[in-house]
């Protein structure tokens, strides 16, 4: 057969075998009805199920009340942003499970016991309005912080309502701004003029579920007559609009996402939006005039190629006249990558992980040339920073944490190295008897794969300890040690090891790291955990009978990777908030926005990688699994519930026995709407892990 013969004739062969594959019929897609009363009566029925396996047990009771207390501790850190001469901050705790929204002055707020006044109540409100309303954030007008845009979610789903806040009276709004329940971004353009992407009806909102359509909404005007600004294809991710405000220099921001990963970035000049030349990968910012770019693919301009990952900046005027003189504030390396920003009134602070390890930069521009201060850190820790009044100094708020170091809370000053610490979280778990350690395993195409381990001291290295393995690896999320007194009162406490994989597909090497893993090249990601969950095998840490694997999210789909491909290596799988499905995920709410992420599994060549590892496609009667949970939400509009609903029914027709599911009715895709529901869904989950990985040494069995 002649070479073009041949080649046809493979693409038949492809396309057949797909159209195969798409017609197979899915005797569980009913379950993808969310509100159903036949899906709902079965979600209720395996809920049951799992209850009556815990609800007696003494162990759970008891677990489920020790990680309410951690959660509603009134010793935790209150965050703050500043806003005026107030500074603010969201609370829960037993007596507001879904949070008081109070103010206090800075000067009150580093007192031990601060006299906070409360702005608003969200249990009051939905109270008097009888209505599930979660808290999803404020968008307050900078910098007069007089109004505010306040989110509400209905069960801490992902889609909103919003409506005026007046700071002062600590009241809405009358006739002000409002918006009816979808996904949607707003943003002030000032006090009477708000940018709106949201559901203008039919035909505005993209295949992902998100707003097509960006407008500018005058106030005292129907939303139906607002100022169209951008409008994007069906197809894209969504569009969206904002203002940017530094140095008393202002600009208006359009942006179009065509997939979760490029956008076309547009700037308003008068009535016009102008498109920058700046790379679809990159993401953008203002600092005064300079403006800064954060390209994350190679970019070649103005005659010099920048490194994917690196930070760039220069006049903004300049660059808009074509001019390309671009200062190099960051520059990656094989083991470096930059993971943030933010902005003082004089200084970018630029954080960043070496081999996983924070460190952060302060970069000040001085007589128009940058010059640095690297900021002493400690190491193997979690860092956040926000500036505190960009307007007026360049104190920020930084805080740190490692798996076995409480929260602590500073006011740090760019150019010194003065800290004024302001909170300490307390210890919840006695740390004295564990190490953390940063190790390698060998991945099955060579390449070396960090992970943390947290462990005792005294540990035995006879393959007996009950380890638990987690791992994330997509959309260029990197995964740094952070402090949980629940998971060393869930865990650590009771003799657990603890290791997190920082495999291929997250950000912790930068874009290159996440790139590695995308798409085609998806199944590093999978490997890469097994390469650690080998490695710890091998170590004799643990062997296949202790060893569990847990993941959320994207993180759920590489549970279920890892229960379908690697089940010999487990004795136990927890999938939160799962994709499973990978031949329907596009069709299933914002899954649509994810195909930069993993491929379109409608093109044939695409869905010949994905079926390979899908989960859902790939569980088979005849094989033997570990112990597996999936756990997720009816209020997820985000991650469709329907993939952990249809993998579990799908085993269980199968025949296996050992599987659990549970499904919270509210908490959106964080799982939990509130203290009370992540103190139960943890329980579950920490509960099902150390009863199917424990080792008892008096009857010798694993229960």
């Amino acid at each position: 057969m002649k070479p073009q013969l041949k080649m046809i004739a493979g693409m038949l062969m492809l396309s057949a075998s797909s159209l195969a594959l798409a017609q197979t019929e899915d005797k569980q897609q009913w379950l993808e009805d969310v509100g159903g009363e036949k899906a709902l009566d079965w979600v209720k029925a395996r809920n049951q199920l799992t209850r009556g396996k815990l609800d007696k047990d003494a162990g759970f009771i008891q677990l489920r009340a020790d990680l309410q207390i951690v959660l509603d501790s009134k010793d935790r850190i209150p965050a703050i942003r500043k806003m005026g001469n107030a500074v603010y901050n969201l609370w829960t705790d037993a007596d507001h499970p879904r949070g008081i929204w109070r103010k206090t002055s800075l000067e009150d707020y580093r007192k031990a016991q601060p006299a906070w006044e409360t702005v608003l109540d969200i249990d009051a409100l939905a109270k008097s309005e009888n209505e599930n309303w979660v808290f999803k954030g404020s968008n307050c007008r900078e910098p007069a912080f007089d109004r505010c845009l306040i989110q509400l979610s209905r069960g801490g789903a992902d889609a909103i309502t919003l409506r005026e806040f007046d700071l002062k009276s600590k009241s809405f709004v009358k006739n002000g701004f409002t918006l009816p329940e979808s996904k949607m971004t707003v943003d002030w353009a000032d006090k009477d003029r708000l940018f709106v992407a949201t559901d203008f009806g039919a035909g505005t909102m993209t295949d992902s579920g998100y707003a097509r359509i960006v407008k500018e909404w005058k106030r005292g005007t129907p939303l139906a007559s607002a100022k169209m600004l951008l409008e994007g294809e069906k197809a894209d991710m969504g569009v969206s609009a904002q203002a940017s405000d530094h140095g008393g220099i202002h600009h208006e921001l359009v942006s179009r996402r065509m997939t979760f990963y490029t956008a076309e970035e547009f700037v308003r000049v008068g009535d016009k939006i102008v498109k920058l030349d700046v790379p679809a990968h990159s993401d953008i910012a203002f600092f005064g005039k300079q403006f800064i770019v954060m390209p994350k693919e190679s970019w070649t301009t103005g005659g010099k190629t920048f490194a994917s990952g690196s930070v760039l900046a220069m006049d903004f005027d300049a660059f808009q006249k074509g001019e390309r003189s671009f200062a190099i504030l960051f520059e990656p390396s094989d083991s470096t990558s930059f993971t943030g920003a933010a902005y003082t009134k004089n200084y970018v602070l630029l954080q960043s992980l070496d081999n996983v390890k924070s460190s952060l930069t302060e970069w000040q521009l001085v007589k128009g040339k940058w010059a640095s201060r690297k900021v002493n850190l400690p190491t193997m820790g979690a860092v956040g920073i926000s500036a505190f009044d960009a307007k007026h100094s360049d104190d920020y708020l930084i805080s740190y944490s490692d798996y076995l170091t409480p929260s602590v809370y500073q006011m740090a000053h760019a150019g010194n190295d003065q800290r004024e610490q302001l909170k300490s979280s307390p210890a919840f778990f006695d740390a004295t008897p564990f190490e953390t350690l940063q190790k390698f395993a060998t991945s099955k195409d060579g390449t070396k794969v960090p992970y943390f381990m947290v462990r005792r001291k005294d540990v035995k290295y006879d393959g007996n300890n009950p380890t638990l393995l987690y791992g994330y690896g997509g959309f260029q999320i990197s995964l740094t040690p952070s402090y949980s007194g629940a998971l060393g009162k869930t865990w650590l406490e009771k003799g657990g090891v603890y290791v997190v994989a920082n495999i291929r597909g997250g950000g912790e090497f930068g874009p290159r790291w996440h790139q590695l893993a995308l798409k085609e090249n998806r199944q590093r990601a999978y490997d890469d955990f097994a390469a650690v969950a080998e490695d710890l095998i091998a170590s004799k840490i643990t062997s296949p009978k202790h060893l569990g694997a847990m993941g959320g999210s994207n993180g759920g789909l590489l549970a279920g990777v890892a229960l379908t491909q690697r089940p010999e290596l487990f004795n136990a799988v927890v999938s939160q908030v799962p994709l499973l499905d990978m031949q329907r995920f596009n069709k299933l709410l914002a899954g649509a926005s994810w195909m930069g992420e993993y491929g379109n599994p409608d093109v044939p060549a695409e869905w010949e990688y994905i079926q390979r590892y899908s989960p859902y496609q790939n569980v088979k009667a005849d094989a033997k699994y570990p112990n597996v949970l999936f756990i997720t939400s009816t209020r997820d509009d985000r991650v469709h519930p329907g993939h952990a609903r249809k993998m579990a029914a799908k085993m269980l027709d199968q025949g296996h026995q050992n599987v659990w599911y549970y499904e919270n009715i509210e908490g959106g895709h964080g799982g939990a709407a509130n203290n009370a529901q992540r103190a139960d869904m943890s329980a579950i989950t920490y509960s099902f892990l150390w009863n199917m990985l424990k080792w008892d040494n008096a009857a010798n069995v694993v229960r």
